[in-house]
């Protein structure tokens, strides 16, 4: 996609400011025939006639920005039409976006003649109404919203009309491939309760909540320069109810609050209407996880809070400018009065009206489809990513298992195709190693550290030092096949080798003398279990998956090497690996430098051998291992077994339920989905990150269990 006439532009000096805010606007008119083609960093709204028509663009690799090409045609057309465009800066490192210049690139042609465009006819703002300085919302995402309307609530006011420049070097326009998103207004009608906050110093409280502190790298405000700390506020108030099920509109006063049930998670941009009676202050916190009776925030690292300031007697009809995930919603007055005339979500997310679902007899497993149809239309708008709410990130191994959700949802693979375009287009800048990918991308990430980290905990000390999972890397090659065996034939596969053979070359520089590998740097990752605490010195899960790897190589390029050395690391990882009735998880050098296999053993192990060790399971030297497999593992163990580790939700439970497809036991498929998932999509009509309460109660990989669903059912037939 290019642009015809149109001129990357920005408030001059402005386009490296952290959280910076800026609007454009334009008038045409007519309307008919008209086209907006629009790409901006980090984020854009589009408004045309005050009307909310979108946010993007698709986010993609450093260097390039995709393009939207939004139909005005149809829209309520005037004798002058106003477009303003919305645009955040936020020039910080994180993990959901690449950090690159603001900037706004727009024009509007009718059929294919240019009648408006950046560069010539839109005039730029620089309104104060979105505070700058606040806290960071999350490390992986950025910052936390704030805006006070009672001084600059015109998008457009005259005294903060802003010189433009021409951004340099700014990013190559390319299509978009991703579908556009669905977007629905949904009202909540009523408030489940309300009454009164109290301040209480004795409450507990995070000051912030973020997985790793954020410093000067990922990009942050002076703690002295931020004025208000909304998200500590909420949490030293004390809640007293006073009432139950009012209607909207209701007025709430000073220190009062009303909570807000959507019934299920809900992911989008906020809505809200209200009329302030003097100056009034209000935050809006939101959770996946609290109740209709007592607000709390989800535990899972990230700021849920709006702060409005409100103009006197004037009608605000507000949208945040980023999408947001909730279940319930807090309105509360630190100042002022206010009638809430109306609350909601506008949606973002992938268009899931065309689905339907199939006959499924089972009530929970039915209402579970439900949910991971659900899941991934929150999680699969322009990338696959972990959870719509405190990363919007597109990690790999989460995609491998995305991408089949949405080829078995609608027989094609537009998300994954700009999902896997991003990594082809990166460019490693010197800060991985030569010939690897990022863990998740597009984001950013510091260099190499020196320690290795491989469990959570050293994970959440030293991320800012992090920056790839081998691991992630291999499920990465394995994900590219299936997409172009399986899910996109007339795609090039040639495309992909370059990228493939740097991780082939990335690989065979850590292979031992028995040709397995062995220390591999960085961040190892088998799974969120104390699996990952056994990835060193050699890891047989970690070879098993890279002789899956090798011999996908030779499928996808039909080369018979690659299939000799897989066979190869098969065979010696099962032979050192087995000990006659588990596999174990790992060997390390002692001090003669002899690699001695070690007894840590866990379910998660198991599964990898299963799946990539090209065993035979109904081979009788496997027998006890079948056992385990099919009556003491699952959703919850059936029986104690000392000396293997239980897994986890992500990816053991995922690996478990390929394993069991694999091995044709499709009644314990339906049943684990069933024991695993039934209570997440009862309570918030979603599936969650782990099976505990904690984490995203929203994320993109779960949305597999349809998947095998549906596979098992139809095995079942």
């Amino acid at each position: 996609m290019q642009f015809q006439q149109a001129k990357p532009v920005f408030p001059r000096g402005k386009e490296f400011e952290k959280n910076i805010f800026a609007t454009f606007r334009a008038e045409i008119p007519s309307l008919q025939n008209a086209t907006l083609y629009i790409t901006a960093s980090s984020f854009y709204q589009a408004y045309v006639n005050g009307k909310f028509i979108a946010f993007g663009p698709a986010r993609t690799a450093k260097g390039y920005a995709r393009v939207d090409a939004l139909s005005l045609d149809g829209l309520e057309s005037r004798e002058k039409n106003e477009i303003v465009i919305a645009v955040t800066g936020y020039n910080v490192h994180s993990l959901s976006t690449v950090c690159q210049p603001a900037f706004l690139q727009a024009e509007i042609r009718c059929k294919d003649r240019v009648i408006c465009y950046t560069g010539r006819d839109f005039v730029g703002y620089l309104p104060t109404c979105k505070v700058q300085k606040t806290e960071r919302y999350s490390v992986q995402r950025h910052f936390s919203e704030i805006w006070d309307l009672r001084h600059d609530t015109s998008l457009t006011p005259e005294q903060a009309k802003a010189a433009l420049a021409v951004v340099e070097h700014a990013p190559t326009a390319i299509d978009r491939r991703a579908p556009y998103p669905y977007y629905e207004d949904i009202p909540v009608k009523a408030a489940a309760s309300g009454g009164t906050l109290t301040f209480d110093p004795t409450l507990p409280y995070r000051s912030s909540a973020y997985s790793f502190p954020p410093d000067d790298y990922w990009g942050m405000f002076p703690a002295e320069e931020v004025v208000s700390h909304p998200f500590e506020w909420v949490q030293r108030q004390r809640q007293t109810q006073c009432h139950a099920d009012r209607e909207l509109p209701l007025t709430l006063r000073e220190n009062e609050y009303a909570i807000l049930d959507f019934s299920r998670i809900e992911t989008g941009f906020i809505l809200l209407s209200a009329i302030a009676k003097g100056s009034t202050d209000i935050v809006i916190a939101f959770s996946e996880d609290a109740s209709p009776v007592q607000f709390a925030f989800t535990n899972m690292n990230a700021q849920n809070v709006i702060e409005l300031l409100l103009p006197d007697e004037k009608r605000v009809d507000f949208t945040s400018f980023e999408p947001y995930v909730m279940r319930y919603a807090m309105i509360a007055v630190r100042t002022g009065e206010l009638r809430l005339e109306r609350f909601g979500i506008k949606t973002f997310m992938h268009d899931i009206r065309s689905v339907h679902d199939p006959e499924i007899q089972n009530p929970t497993l039915a209402a579970i489809y439900r949910g991971a149809v659900r899941t991934f239309a929150h999680n699969a708008v322009d990338i696959y990513m972990d959870c719509p709410s405190r990363e919007r990130a597109g990690w790999l191994c989460d995609s491998y298992f995305t991408g089949k959700t949405e080829f078995a949802l609608f027989g094609n693979s537009q998300v994954e195709s700009a999902f896997l375009e991003n990594y082809r287009l990166y460019r490693n800048e010197g800060k991985l190693p030569a010939g690897t990918i990022p863990m998740c991308y597009p984001s950013d990430h510091q260099p190499t550290g020196h320690d290795r980290p491989n469990n959570i905990n050293q994970w959440i000390k030293t991320a800012t030092e992090y920056k790839f999972i081998p691991q992630w890397t291999m499920w990465f090659i394995l994900e590219v096949e299936e997409y172009l065996r399986e899910r996109a034939a007339d795609a090039d596969p040639e495309q992909f080798r370059p990228c493939i053979e740097g991780l082939l070359d990335f690989y065979k520089r850590y292979e031992n003398e028995d040709g397995l590998l062995e220390c591999l740097p960085s961040w190892n990752f088998v799974e969120w279990s104390v699996a990952n605490e056994w990835t060193q010195d050699v890891s047989y899960p970690t070879n098993f998956l890279y002789a899956q790897v090798l011999e996908a190589v030779s499928r996808l390029f039909g080369e018979e090497s690659y299939l000799k050395r897989s066979r190869e690391v098969r065979e010696k990882a099962v032979a050192q690996s087995f000990n006659g009735r588990v596999f174990l998880d790992h060997a390390i050098r002692d001090e003669h430098h002899r690699l001695v296999r070690q007894d840590d053993c866990s379910e998660a192990c198991q599964y990898y051998a299963i799946l990539f060790g090209g065993i035979d399971m109904h081979d009788p030297k496997y027998a006890e291992l079948y056992r385990l497999v099919t009556t003491v593992f699952g959703a919850t163990r059936r029986e104690e077994v000392s000396g293997i580790a239980e897994i986890n939700a992500f990816i053991g439970a995922y690996l478990r339920l390929e394993a069991l497809l694999k091995m044709d036991e499709n009644a314990l498929v339906l049943r684990d989905i069933e024991e695993f998932f039934g209570s997440m999509e009862a309570e918030t009509g979603t599936l969650w990150e782990y099976r505990e309460r904690k984490g995203s109660r929203d994320h993109g990989f779960a949305s597999y269990a349809l998947v095998a669903m549906t596979k098992a059912l139809e095995k079942q037939k």
